[in-house]
């Protein structure tokens, strides 16, 4: 395996017109690894795939494929001279194409037979569900049937990156699943990294190896995905990263963070039901506390009225920084 980064990108800069889109990012891929890029919209994910691609220009900084400089040193290596793999919101299939000629490309490309390569690309249409639009070209597919296809393009690629921006937003649960495990084997098999974009906190969790939360241009944390959820910098990145909650410590040392799960009804401390909800699962209840509101996650439970008084205890809180201890 290489040791040089799969994707490096130093101080990397961006400007919209007269708008900064990135604000000095850095950061790196390494080979097999895949880093999650998540914020809300706005936040920059979109603009640093399209520099990692070759789509736009940076402003300024330096982006390196491999420990190659693909961006930066005055002379861009075009995005079709860059090992990558793109899906990108807006699907990009070539109109002329089925959609089983436009999996089968990249195999062709490779030097494969047209038997073989469309034999691959109709085993990949099926895994995604719609071998059975195999001769249908873009105009006759709906959004979700030509994102499929243009998933199943890059799955059939051996690049040594793959790029995605937010690739499974129109698909159902269980295709979205298949995916996924589809993208995981493929990338074992290779060695290959990822970048992905995605404003979906459980799937930048549960996909990735690491995490990048970005707001406004500008990179707030990196960390496993353990990290970003127990430990975030701040009360936006905790945000980011799902429900939370945050309350003035019990001790009075500071604000605490508290996730769903890191508290439980019954014990010491008081509090009055503002709204309840039942989930299914579980049953989520908004509690108004001396200590700030806090969200309390119930395993099956039912819905308590509004304004009956309870008790409850804090089993684990983070101390949000620049402040002192952990509740």
């Amino acid at each position: 395996m290489s040791a040089e980064p799969a994707v490096e990108v130093t101080d990397l800069v961006v400007h919209h017109g007269t708008t900064a889109a990135l604000r000095g990012v850095s950061l790196q891929v390494l080979p097999g690894e895949v880093l999650a890029l998540l914020g809300p919209s706005g936040s920059g994910k979109s603009t640093l795939l399209h520099a990692v691609a070759g789509f736009l220009e940076p402003t300024s900084g330096v982006v390196r494929l491999g420990g190659r400089t693909v961006s930066g040193a005055g002379r861009p290596v075009p995005p079709e001279r860059r090992d990558l793999a793109v899906v990108f919101q807006n699907y990009a299939l070539w109109p002329h194409l089925t959609a089983l000629d436009t999996v089968a490309y990249p195999a062709r490309r490779r030097g494969e037979s047209r038997a073989q390569a469309r034999a691959e690309g109709r085993a990949l249409l099926g895994r995604l569900h719609v071998a059975h639009l195999a001769d249908r070209r873009p105009a006759e597919l709906s959004g979700g049937e030509q994102q499929r296809v243009g998933l199943a393009r890059a799955l059939a690629r051996r690049p040594a990156v793959y790029l995605f921006d937010e690739p499974t937003a129109h698909l159902d649960t269980h295709v979205r699943g298949v995916f996924l495990e589809e993208l995981a084997s493929r990338r074992r098999e290779s060695g290959a990294a990822a970048v992905y974009a995605t404003h979906d906190a459980e799937e930048a969790l549960g996909l990735a190896d690491r995490v990048a939360l970005l707001d406004a241009g500008r990179l707030v944390q990196v960390g496993t995905p353990e990290q970003v959820y127990a430990q975030p910098v701040d009360a936006f990145a905790a945000r980011l990263t799902g429900p939370a909650s945050v309350i003035d410590a019990p001790d009075g040392s500071g604000e605490l963070l508290v996730r769903l799960g890191w508290a439980r009804l019954g014990g010491p401390l008081e509090g009055k039901v503002r709204g309840s909800w039942f989930r299914g699962p579980h049953t989520d209840h908004l509690v108004d506390t001396p200590l700030g509101e806090l969200l309390i996650r119930e395993s099956g439970g039912a819905c308590r009225p509004v304004g009956e008084r309870i008790r409850w205890t804090l089993l684990h809180g983070w101390s949000l920084p620049g402040h002192d201890g952990r509740g």
